[in-house]
Order: structure tokens, then sequence, then C-alpha cells
């Protein structure tokens, strides 16, 4: 049991703090992992008959992660450089106080690295439960303001200016889009965590010593494990070759800079000035504690602070792969740790947090309108352009865009844009130039994107 001197419950860490995937890569879930590999191996070896069937049984007892003080196990773990080492001592302890005949089997032709990395597989897979279903929802969510929003007109904005019509719902679809291949990957890099299995450097000789006398092979056995875990059974072991990590932090990195795009967009979209959305509100939430009158959009604050931390723990995991040495990593392993843990309760708190900004972000059309009637009929230029200047080449190539482009510097200066072509263009009828210069004509293949995006990324059928 850690106290409440050493405990991280997430005080700087308000991205993760509270979450459910917080407490799914806790160092209590962390230590429930370790002692879950080393009791699912005595089952492995009892069914093949290389130990007795009771020992897993009369063992089971002392694998509560309950039973032992975190922060004195964390301080013992200098000793040896992992974890493994002094939890082993104080699981044989408390089992040759209950069941001495069941302490020999322990830990046999396993070794350190084994129960770390397989327990930081299986709590990896038990946090990604819980950030998917939250991603799910999330997408659940952004389809639904999509299909909701496909014909509510906006501006686009480009390098920070007005530049053509669009939809509010194509903008929520992008959202989706990001999101949709984020998942899709973090989708895959779950079910690929493989078990990590090689003995003391990788060649698994302590095992093929000891299942000499089983009808199952030493890989054999490495795969039930792994099934019996719900891991990935792996080509060969992979003690340094580091991918299977890397793929996973790159993975929930991914999730969180999708995440923050979206964040990123709310923040600017909810400033006063332009008011086009607001976050959903919760008694207690986006207050200040000097000025009243105040809603801060935390949610997306936070979203976008672990998606600011996310690049930093994603290249700890790139060079600690790449530095990787011999058939154990001296050092590099090491710091492994903290950033996986890292990366996947950022993810899980930006999830759940996207999940609830999505399903209860509230649009403004009035303003989202406003904003779009801010750029005029030059919102429209580029299709002017593309109509207008043919019209005006008088036989000069060029000539016309030439004066299109002096009708909008008119406009810009002050003059009215369609009084300029109607003057410059008489072919043109009044209500063609009407046609020509509504935003509502010139949103190209909107629908059909966002019909494209929210069947592509539906969210889960049994999310």
């Amino acid at each position: 049991m850690a106290s409440a001197e050493t405990a991280d419950y997430g005080l700087l860490s308000p991205a993760w703090a509270g979450t459910r995937a917080a407490a799914l890569t806790s160092d209590e879930a962390l230590l429930q992992a370790m002692l879950d590999v080393e009791l699912e191996w005595l089952r492995v070896l009892a069914s093949a008959g290389l130990i007795k069937d009771g020992i897993p049984d009369a063992v089971a007892p002392a694998c509560q992660a309950n039973r032992y003080d975190i922060a004195d196990l964390a301080a013992r773990a200098q000793g040896g450089g992992n974890p493994v080492i002094p939890l082993l001592a104080d699981l044989r302890a408390k089992v040759r106080d209950e069941a001495p005949a069941a302490v020999g089997p322990i830990h046999k032709a396993a070794t350190s690295q084994d129960i770390l990395d397989s327990a930081l597989m299986l709590m990896s897979a038990r946090a990604l439960e819980t950030i998917l279903a939250d991603a799910y929802r999330a997408q659940s969510a952004l389809a639904d303001l999509a299909r909701e929003h496909a014909e509510t007109l906006s501006v686009a904005r480009t390098l920070t200016q007005h530049s053509l019509p669009s939809t509010f719902g194509l903008k929520a679809a992008q959202w989706l889009h990001g999101l949709g291949q984020a998942t899709a990957a973090l989708e895959a890099a779950a079910a690929a965590l493989p078990l990590q299995w090689g003995g003391a450097s990788g060649t698994m000789a302590a095992l093929t010593a000891a299942a000499e006398t089983s009808a199952a092979s030493p890989l054999d056995l490495s795969a039930d494990l792994a099934a019996r875990l719900g891991l990935a059974d792996p080509v060969a072991p992979w003690q340094t070759n580091r991918l299977p990590v890397t793929a996973l932090g790159s993975a929930l990195a991914d999730l969180l800079a999708a995440a923050g795009k979206v964040s990123n967009d709310v923040l600017l979209l909810s400033r006063p000035e332009i008011g086009e959305v607001s976050e959903p509100r919760e008694e207690g939430r986006g207050g200040s504690s000097a000025m009243p009158q105040k809603q801060n959009p935390v949610l997306s604050v936070l979203i976008r602070s672990a998606a600011l931390a996310a690049p930093g723990y994603t290249a700890m995991l790139q060079a600690a792969a790449g530095a990787a040495d011999d058939e154990r990593p001296g050092g590099s392993w090491h710091v492994e740790w903290q950033a996986l843990r890292q990366l996947l309760r950022l993810a899980g708190g930006a999830a759940a947090k996207l999940a609830e900004l999505a399903g209860g972000l509230q649009v403004n059309t009035d303003a989202v309108a406003r904003n779009l009637a801010l750029a005029g009929p030059l919102v429209v230029s580029e299709k002017v352009m593309a109509r207008v200047a043919p019209l005006l080449d008088a036989g000069t190539p060029g000539s016309g865009k030439k004066k299109v482009q002096e009708l909008v510097s008119r406009s810009l200066a002050g003059e009215d844009f369609a009084a300029l072509l109607r003057a410059e263009v008489p072919a043109l009828s009044d209500g063609e130039i009407a046609d020509l210069l509504d935003p509502a004509n010139y949103v190209g293949q909107s629908a059909a994107l966002i019909e494209r995006i929210t069947s592509a990324y539906p969210g889960r059928k049994n999310a």
C-alpha cells in the first residue's frame, strides 16, 4: 500500500488524474499485473505436468496486490534495478508462511524482464479497453455532430484567415476522420501486445531444461501463457527488440494528436469574439479563482495539455529502443516504464474528456453565420475568378484575372462587390450574380465527404 507521501495521485496532472485509465495504470495495478503473470505461469506449468496441480491454488492467496507495501517495494527495487526482485522475495515469504511446499516452483524458468515486460503489456491491455471505449464514444458523438450540422454554412480558415465557404458539419467530420484513424491504429496495437518470455538471455534455456519431461515444448508453454493472459504469442522473445513498446507508444501519441486537433479548434472557436462553440457546462468546472464571469473551456485545455506532452514521452521510447544493447538493455529498458505509463494515462484522460466534449459541444449557429458574413461575397472570390475572368479576357490571356483582382481590391476598400460585378460584366443577370455570390453554392463535396467519413467511422456497434 502506497503511503500518501509516495503515492502519485496526479495532483499536477489534471489531464489524467482521477480517470479510469489512471487507476488501471497505478502502481497497485502494475503490481497486480506482475503477480498475475507469476500465477498464470504456475498454472501453465501445472497444466503441463511440470509442477504439482495444487501449487497454483496454494500460491493464489499471496497474489493479491493489496497485501504488499508498495512504497517499500519501490524503495527496495533500487537494489536490483527493477521491482520484480523485491516482489519475489516478499511473495516467497508469504507463501512460505502459508503454504511452504509451494515456494519452490515460483518464478521457475523465468526472469525479471519476462515478468515486468509481460506485466506492462498486460497492464496496457487493461488500460486500452477503457481508452478505446471512450474513443468510440467520442467518434459516435462527432458523427452525430457532423450529420446535425451538415448544412450549417460556416467559413473555412486557412493560416488563421477566412478562406472559402464550408459547413460546420464538415469540420466535425474531419475531427472524426483523424480520431477514427488514430483509434484504428490503437486497436491494431492493442491486438498485437505480446508476451515477453525468453529467460535470462532470450534463449529460453532454463525453460528448455525444465520442460524435458513434458510433452509440450518451451514454445508451446509460452504460447499457453500468452493465451491465458490475453496477449499475443510473439515470433520470438523481444527483450532487446523494443518495437512492441514503440508501436504502442506511437499509437497512443497519434490518438493524443487527433484529440489535440479537436481541442485546438474548440479553444479557438470558443473565444468570445468568435463564439461559434461552447463546451458542455458542469457544476464546479471552468470557473476562475478571481474572475467570476469566466467560463473557461477546461476540457479542451486539458486535452491540449495531454497532446502537447505526448511527443516527449514518445521520443523517450524511441530513444530507448535505439539505445538497447546486448541481450538485456541497461538503462534504456528502465526509462521506458514511466514513459509508456504516462502515455497510457494521458491518452486515457484525453479520450475520456474528448468523449464528454464531443457529446456536449454547443454550436452557436448565429455566430457561425455572423462570422461567415464578415467575409462578405469575397468568400467566394475563387469561384468568381474561375467564372468571371474568362468573360473579361478580351482576347488577352490573363487580363481577366487581373481585372477580377482589381474588383476584389476595390471591394476590400469598401465598394460593393456585387455592384462592381454588375457594372463590369453586364452579361451576368442580377439572378446569376446572386447565385454566383451565394456561399451555399460553393461548398463542393461537403455533404458527400461528411457521409463518407461518418460511414467509415461509426464509433463502434457495441460501444
